[in-house]
């Protein structure tokens, strides 16, 4: 098969959907991988270095997508992206579908096989493919959180571990998954007050043996996560429903309510939000005020640290980039965990909470369409 790695365009995006390394993995397999030109400057990469792992460099992305049987990237495609798959193509990677119609009917339109890292599952029932890059965003969620608590930024002017004397930030974790866990246990290394609010009590249980009371455990309700972000001075919302838009959890009136100056981050962004504020920010303008509550909502944190985070993704992928790329489309009959990610096929939608997020159903045979049409 033919891989295609096209430069990501998505702003501040600096990461690459395959490494060097992982092209030396293909191509040592038999497979083709072309790569544009410039796609690894973001990690230092450069075309030379994927000329030795065995790529073929093109000098555009057009050239690229009409190489490629394949494409494998980092972020959902734009629009003059999608409109350039074609229907025998297979795309490899972030979708975050259910909060983005426009993306979902580019894709029903173009033909083309749409598989997204966020929905592949394990037979854990984790998901794999998700998690590197929910370990990074939850530790750097913290430490954007204290950037911008300082009062220049326009947070409270807290230290997140205060100093002798003085009491730390207190921080409220909404979600004890993968982000919320890496964001506790980066806030609690700093010394701050931490908080985890989680719906399940399995996993409230795991987190409190976990951190050994250096972080409280509370099960959520609305009364709780009212009280708790009250108090807050960090809030991280790491809540996720695989595949589906993100609940809203603090709403605009619990603003009122907070500390002015207090900080929201939002590693839920990608699907939608956890925040009823929320609204996608860059890491060129990160962050933006609603009634004295800075809130920060950059869509992919990841990218800030391109070289740790592209090794991650690639570690995770690529035992599926080489499924794919050695067995094509029927790797689905082979790996129902890969065909848990196929979220858009031949003009479907094919992922249930997808479409039920978008609003879309799946009649006349699954096609699916909009249902406000």
């Amino acid at each position: 098969m033919r891989i295609g790695v096209p430069t990501e365009i998505k702003s501040d995006e600096f990461r690459v959907g395959l490494v060097p390394g992982s092209v030396r993995e293909l191509t040592a397999r038999g497979h083709e991988v072309v790569v544009q030109s410039g796609a690894g400057g973001g990690i230092f990469a450069d075309d030379a270095v994927y000329e030795r792992a065995g790529a073929k460099i093109l000098p555009t992305a057009e050239a690229v997508f009409d190489a490629a049987d394949m494409i494998v990237k980092v972020k959902e495609p734009q629009a003059v992206e999608y409109k350039r798959l074609k229907p025998h193509q297979i795309l490899f990677t972030y979708l975050h579908l259910a909060p983005d119609p426009e993306q979902a009917r580019g894709l029903m339109a173009s033909g083309a096989a749409a598989i997204a890292y966020e929905t592949v599952t394990d037979a854990a029932g984790g998901l794999p493919l998700l998690a590197p890059m929910s370990e990074v965003a939850g530790r750097l969620s913290i430490e954007a959180a204290a950037i911008a608590l300082r009062r220049p930024a326009g947070g409270r002017g807290v230290l997140m571990g205060g100093v002798p004397g003085v009491r730390p930030a207190k921080v409220v974790v909404l979600g004890g998954g993968v982000v919320g866990t890496h964001a506790a246990r980066m806030a609690a290394g700093l010394g701050a007050d931490v908080t985890i609010i989680d719906k399940s009590l399995p996993r409230l249980r795991q987190l409190d043996e976990l951190f050994q009371g250096r972080v409280h455990t509370l099960a959520s309700t609305m009364h709780a996560i009212e009280m708790e972000v009250m108090e807050a001075d960090v809030v991280i919302g790491a809540v996720l429903v695989a595949g589906a838009s993100a609940p809203k959890l603090v709403t605009r009136d619990m603003l009122k309510s907070m500390k002015r100056g207090a900080v929201l981050v939002d590693v839920s962004i990608d699907q939608g939000g956890c925040f009823e504020t929320s609204r996608p920010t860059t890491h060129a303008h990160p962050t933006f005020e609603v009634d004295g509550i800075i809130h920060y909502c950059v869509a992919n944190m990841p990218g800030a640290v391109p070289v740790t985070s592209a090794q991650a993704l690639n570690n995770a992928t690529l035992p599926f980039v080489l499924k794919l790329a050695d067995k094509g489309l029927a790797a689905f009959d082979r790996d129902p965990h890969l065909a848990a990610g196929l979220n858009v096929r031949d003009g479907r939608i094919m992922h249930s909470a997808v479409a039920a997020s978008l609003g879309f159903d799946r009649l006349d045979g699954g096609k699916a369409r909009s249902a406000a049409a």
